[in-house]
């Protein structure tokens, strides 16, 4: 090989070096600017997610706004608000006073055992019912709705009739509809428009059905709960025969619940 053509390859092969340094700092580079580039969005878009975040945790929960709605009452209710719920003959001379929550296993189990001997009696005169219904154990719980949404529903029902709201309450706290205290069941409308079905009035009753859906009654339901709550009522079901309370009412037969309310009607 000649000199002068030693030159041009080593020449020739630097040229080439220089090149393939030129196109890789190019690439280098371009490689830097998207690392930045995407650090910058990913930065944008971690303070876009803190932003929504934030403005979801200042805006007002569902039942929150619910308390800045037009309170409307339920027809058949009556009192302050209409947190009152009266079944029986408003001429009656005793009133038995009963507090639950629909998500309260006790009052479940004391209507399943008590509740036709509470009719009976109401049919028969010996006094009216006052029902006055809480909502703490979607709180206590710290999960779920459904205290409060099976309360506007039992107002959706008392607007067609107390009659309606009898048998509703009766069928919701029922042994085959009640649900477990941690199955927030009633938090679901669909749920309970379906339970409803078994009450002749609410039977494909569109009307009722727009109310629960439209949560029509759930200013109500919140209002009743505040009603049940400055009563000072701790545990439920509570139940007062003329302001006097009956001990454990959940505890009792249907028998030692009926002598109870004799020996207090006695005194």
């Amino acid at each position: 090989m000649s000199k002068r053509n030693s030159l041009a390859a080593k020449t020739a092969a630097r040229e080439r070096l220089r090149a393939e340094r030129e196109k890789q700092a190019k690439r280098d580079k371009l490689r830097r600017q998207l690392l930045v580039a995407g650090g910058v969005i990913a930065t944008l878009a971690i303070l876009a997610g803190v932003a929504v975040a934030v403005v979801k945790m200042n805006q007002p929960s569902y039942w929150e706004a619910a308390k800045d709605k037009k309170l409307v009452k339920p027809a058949h209710s009556s009192g302050t608000n209409g947190t009152s719920i009266l079944v029986g003959s408003a001429s009656a001379k005793h009133t038995l006073k009963v507090y639950e929550d629909l998500r309260c296993p006790y009052c479940a189990q004391f209507e399943q055992t008590s509740g036709d001997t509470m009719a009976a009696d109401v049919k028969a005169g010996t006094y009216n019912m006052s029902y006055t219904m809480g909502a703490f154990l979607d709180d206590s719980l710290g999960q779920g709705q459904g205290s409060k949404n099976a309360l506007s529903a039992l107002g959706a029902a008392l607007n067609v009739s107390t009659d309606a709201f009898v048998t509703y309450h009766k069928v919701l706290y029922s042994k085959a509809i009640h649900p477990e205290e941690t199955t927030d069941a009633f938090g679901s409308d669909t749920n309970l428009i379906k339970y409803a079905q078994k009450v002749p009035a609410l039977k494909d009753n569109k009307a009722f059905q727009k109310a629960v859906k439209d949560g029509t009654y759930d200013k109500w339901a919140l209002t009743m709960a505040a009603q049940f709550d400055s009563d000072g009522i701790t545990g439920t079901p509570t139940v007062k025969l003329d302001g006097t309370a009956i001990s454990n009412p959940q505890s009792m037969t249907a028998d030692q619940f009926e002598a109870a309310i004799k020996a207090q009607l006695a005194k």
